[in-house]
């Protein structure tokens, strides 16, 4: 019988496959079916630092009431307490979606700064949750502030929320640092227990009629495995932290492809978003019919098979495989 089962963050999953952060959370129904459709855990969608400010101001504005300059400020913020959940009711979802399923379930952050989230970590842990994600989501515009001040400050995030948890934490991150591979192991040091590859930034349109500036929003595909499989081989081996694909997960291939670099699981919120919840099931068909087919024993026994950690000189490698692809392609007629 083949053994499906993975370790990530310390829990035990049934297999790697794990439904991530995406509206369908916001439903306890959904996450029931996921449940049943096999995912091995849930990742909730994000409490977002902006959420916690907010209700923080709402706090400050009854109590200071006549400040009217700031009552202004409060309206250029978006309706983040209508967004999907306030605080408290975020708390109050992680306690009931604990009391549904079996699965872990995974909180998630999302902010740049120390502020109240690093406190709201804690209510978190209290609320159930049986690891916490943080998604660091910030862009940085300012030229005067260089890389390194803002590496310190993902490092020390972790190691302030590390301080006030006992769960542990997944760190999200996006592929922009000019050494990726020091990032990470900074971020392990800081004391994150796994890293999230990769974070996608949603980048705004103009609307060339209106002249605004407005949201698209476009699914992943498979092509984009490939930069999360690039980093999660190189790193494997050279990071202790769990590593975790995310982004372009569409089918059992992509699912195999990401544990042959090294992760522990591999992430889904496009693939469900457009096919629907029932397609986990489809994809871990899939997965069993080509371990069987392939005479794979178990999910441990292919996990790292296609990391670097054995070539010689990954960067090397890395930029043969470049000319490679470069002179690979072909004019069509």
């Amino acid at each position: 019988m083949i053994d499906f089962s993975t370790q990530y963050l310390g829990l035990s999953l049934a297999n790697p496959l794990v439904a991530s952060s995406s509206p369908l959370m916001e439903n306890i129904d959904n996450i029931r079916r996921m449940e049943d459709s096999g995912a091995a855990a849930v990742v909730l969608h994000s409490l977002f630092e902006e959420q916690i400010q907010a209700e923080s101001h709402a706090l400050d504005l009854v109590l200071g009431a006549g400040a009217e300059s700031f009552s202004e400020a409060l309206t250029y913020l978006p309706e983040l307490a209508h967004y999907n959940l306030g605080p408290e009711g975020y708390l109050e979802h992680v306690r009931r979606t604990k009391q549904a399923v079996q699965i872990p379930v995974i909180a998630s952050l999302n902010g740049a700064s120390l502020g109240g989230w690093v406190e709201y970590a804690k209510s978190i842990q209290e609320a159930g949750a049986d690891a916490l994600e943080l998604n660091i989501y910030y862009l940085p515009t300012d030229p005067q502030v260089p890389g390194t001040v803002l590496e310190q400050q993902y490092c020390e995030l972790v190691r302030q929320v590390k301080s006030k948890v006992q769960l542990p934490v997944a760190v999200k991150l996006s592929p922009y640092f000019t050494s990726m591979a020091n990032m990470a192991v900074a971020l392990e040091q800081a004391g994150a227990n796994a890293l999230v590859l990769f974070n996608r930034f949603y980048q705004p349109d103009f609307d060339l009629e209106t002249l605004d500036v407005v949201p698209r929003l476009a699914l992943s595909q498979s092509s984009e495995l490939r930069l999360r499989l690039h980093w999660v081989a190189l790193l494997y081996g050279e990071v202790h932290t769990d590593l975790a694909v995310t982004g372009g997960v569409h089918s059992a291939e992509d699912l195999l492809k990401a544990m042959m670099a090294g992760a522990r699981v591999a992430m889904m919120t496009s693939a469900l978003l457009e096919n629907g919840i029932q397609h986990l099931a489809r994809v871990l068909s899939d997965l069993a019919a080509w371990m069987k087919e392939h005479e794979y024993e178990s999910i441990r026994q292919m996990q790292g098979s296609m990391a670097w950690v054995s070539v010689g000189n990954p960067g090397g490698f890395t930029r043969l495989n470049y000319m490679k692809v470069l002179s690979s392609y072909t004019l069509r007629g």
